[in-house]
């Protein structure tokens, strides 16, 4: 009888990944890359006990970047891309994304194990289906995620299309597949779900040609029995390259760290770059620290996004968290509108003057010091603009008003809509002010139109603008206790329901928040009209 043979397990893509990573420099010594869980994707785990003494439990050669530089020194894409660089026509980041979809169809990239590895699929509004997205309906991220979109497949069929097949053609290149709009989008939703800010060092940027380390290495002769210490002034060291310079890539093994208050976590780890190797043991690399006190016990390693709302979140990473600390509200005076102001001209005028702000956001942490915050009153020593209009009036006859200490918009907005609601008696007034003042200053106009206007004019269209908010949110899909009563069953479903759900729930959290602080700022600009009210009579 004869023996069968079984055939040897084919590797993972992350068993590929992983001896990827090692082959190319970089060393895993107290962490993995692991599932996170069915459907979730992956993240970093400590292995334990750790192996590193200092804290350093992942290093990546920053070689491994895929950075603009390194599409411009590509052998494919780089003629191409630098000759569009150097006439505007792309971006750093157009670049990266646009390094991606070649390399995702090249089935001998360099980075293939690293693209492989890397989801195909998105929780990005840019990702949802037409009837997720009407979940949305009312708030700021729904028209953001429309005009996205379009603006995405306008570029694809106008740019990046003919681009990539002249860029594959043009060198021979063979491809496991053709290129379509979704390859364009997983590109950009690759990018701005795992890229970071890498400050590089300057020497790694812009290296020394062969002739000037020649010159150098003859100074440094000249120069031998000079002190370590001197070393500063004849740039012999890595201070005299300059400044790290800032450059947005990604840096295979580092961006699986996910976000530590997703699942309720706080963040254990920082990663830094280590040019001179000292940190890390390798130089010109990234590295993972854990913070001091953590224990290595086989626990997801998070690291933080930073303090972002639930709308930033959702629109680049695809996800939110319930209660976010970080929330905010944007409110904006909707541009179209001021096509029926009154007197616009005069008006647009004197919001050029001042750089007027359109729009402002709100932290949910300004309720803090409002109207009705249940924190300890600070004495005036709050973050509201009170001292920003002290002596604020033009002539000093008008006084600040006794709620400053307790308002929580922004002077900046204020400014705004002071100026839209004027009154055309009350633009003649501040043009009298300024006399033979041919150019006012910005200070000098917002003086003048505190003195003639006050507030009153500016809490009523606050007050307008907040309650049209409150009443777009509330048009298509409820009340905040409406939300509320569909979470609560959204959060009882078995657990194998959730994530073909996570989409739905993830708007209804996130318009939940925006209804909750609509109705709580709505309530501090209705006060602030009141008490105005009360001081302008």
């Amino acid at each position: 009888m004869a023996t069968l043979v079984s055939e040897p397990e084919t590797p993972s893509k992350l068993q590929v990944f992983l001896q990827w990573l090692q082959a190319n420099g970089a060393d895993l010594r107290g962490c993995t890359i692991r599932p996170c869980g069915p459907d979730k994707g992956y993240g970093v785990f400590s292995t334990s006990p750790c192996s590193s003494e200092n804290g350093v439990v992942m290093a990546v050669p920053l070689d491994l970047a895929i950075t603009p530089m390194r599409v411009l020194q590509d052998p494919i894409l780089g003629p191409t891309c630098r000759a569009m660089f150097e006439q505007g026509g792309v971006d750093d980041r157009f670049l990266v994304m646009l390094f991606l979809l070649v390399e995702s169809v090249r089935p001998d990239s360099l980075w293939k194990p690293y693209l492989d590895i890397l989801p195909r699929k998105f929780n990005s509004p840019l990702w949802f289906t037409d009837d997720e997205l009407s979940e949305l309906k009312g708030t700021t991220l729904y028209r953001a995620s429309i005009l996205q979109r379009k603006s995405l497949e306008d570029l694809y069929e106008k740019k990046v299309k003919g681009l990539v097949e002249e860029l594959l053609q043009s060198h021979q290149q063979e491809r496991t597949r053709d290129i379509h709009y979704e390859d364009f989008l997983w590109a950009n939703s690759v990018f701005w779900t795992r890229a970071l800010n890498i400050p590089m060092p300057h020497s790694y940027v812009f290296p020394k040609s062969e002739e000037e380390h020649d010159t150098e290495a003859s100074q440094h002769e000249q120069n031998s029995d000079h002190k370590d210490s001197d070393c500063m002034e004849c740039n012999c060291g890595e201070s005299g390259n300059g400044e790290p310079v800032w450059v947005e890539g990604l840096v295979p093994g580092i961006d699986f760290c996910n976000h530590g208050t997703i699942t309720g976590s706080k963040a254990v780890a920082t990663w830094e770059v280590d040019s001179a190797g000292t940190a890390s043991g390798i130089p010109n690399s990234m590295y993972l620290l854990l913070a001091a006190d953590y224990d290595c016990s086989d626990k997801e390693i998070h690291i933080s996004y930073g303090n972002k709302g639930n709308e930033e979140l959702l629109y680049l990473y695809g996800f939110v968290i319930e209660e976010n600390p970080d929330d905010y509200l944007m409110v904006h005076y909707p541009v179209e509108a001021l096509e029926h102001v009154t007197s616009i001209d005069k008006k647009t005028k004197l919001l050029e003057i001042q750089s007027a702000e359109m729009r402002c956001l709100l932290p949910k942490t300004l309720l803090d010091i409002g109207f009705f915050s249940t924190c300890q009153k600070d004495n005036g020593t709050s973050t509201s603009y009170a001292s920003e209009i002290t002596n604020y009036s033009w002539s000093g006859e008008r006084k600040a008003p006794s709620y400053l200490n307790r308002l929580v918009f922004p002077e900046e907005f204020m400014v705004t809509l002071r100026t839209i609601s004027m009154k055309d008696f009350q633009i003649d007034q501040v043009s009298s002010m300024f006399g033979e003042v041919l150019e006012p200053s910005d200070k000098e106009v917002q003086a003048a139109i505190w003195e003639v206007c006050g507030d009153l004019g500016a809490f009523e269209l606050l007050v307008d603008l907040l309650s049209s908010k409150l009443i777009g949110l509330e048009e298509g899909s409820g009340t905040e206790g409406s939300d509320t009563e569909l979470l609560e069953k959204l959060n009882s479903v078995p657990e194998s329901e959730k994530e073909m759900r996570r989409h739905y729930w993830s708007s209804v959290v996130y318009r939940r928040g925006q209804k909750h602080l609509t109705k709580l700022f709505l309530r501090e600009a209705q006060h602030a009209l009141e008490l105005c009210a009360q001081e302008q009579n």
